[in-house]
């Protein structure tokens, strides 16, 4: 899996204002609502991968490519929400985006004992232990995100290891949801380098 955000020369101070106070208005809540209806459907293809896995060894190439699109549109709003990136996100699961990238290799061949223990047991040994890690690992990156806020205001630049930290975060979470949703059977790192 290779996720990416671009970090911009230069931040919209205009930008970073207009996002923190109406941010949820204009960007959040339009996308939100068209996100509820592509997840849920997104829940449905998931529960059908998981029996044509287990019946076929394989996950259904179109199912996959849907969940990859939609992974990028959750990574473009997650990206503009966050202050990494400025611009507006492109809205459905074909939108394009020139400062932020997403993308998975197609699996050929899938275990079916592991489509097995991610249903019952993917909860305990990989949801909880990087939950707990990812507790502290975002209340400081909500901490290092208010510093970043106030850095771009006065100079209009985000501190690049602010950034990379940020970045990385949505990356390890990306990587878990992808595990847990049987789009990998790679075991996600603790870590959210590259």
């Amino acid at each position: 899996m290779t996720l990416s955000i671009t970090h911009q020369e230069r931040y919209s101070r205009g930008e970073l204002i207009l996002r923190t106070f109406f941010g949820f208005i204009y960007m959040t809540l339009p996308h939100i609502f068209f996100l509820f209806f592509f997840g849920i459907w997104s829940a449905i293809l998931t529960f059908i991968s998981f029996w044509v896995i287990l019946f076929t060894g394989r996950y259904p190439e179109s199912f996959f490519e849907y969940q990859v699109k939609l992974t990028r549109w959750n990574v473009r709003l997650a990206a503009r929400r966050s202050n990494l990136t400025d611009g507006y996100p492109a809205f459905f699961i074909d939108g394009t985006d020139d400062l932020t990238s997403f993308d998975i290799a197609y699996p050929e061949h899938m275990s079916r004992g592991n489509a097995l223990l991610k249903a019952f047991f993917g909860w305990l040994y990989c949801g909880f232990p990087h939950a707990f890690v990812l507790i502290f690992r975002v209340i400081w990156g909500a901490i290092l995100s208010f510093v970043a806020w106030w850095v771009i205001l006065f100079t209009g630049k985000y501190p690049v290891s602010i950034h990379a930290f940020n970045v990385g975060t949505l990356r390890w979470t990306t990587r878990i949801n992808l595990y847990l949703t049987y789009m990998t059977e790679e075991y996600p790192p603790f870590s959210g380098r590259e």
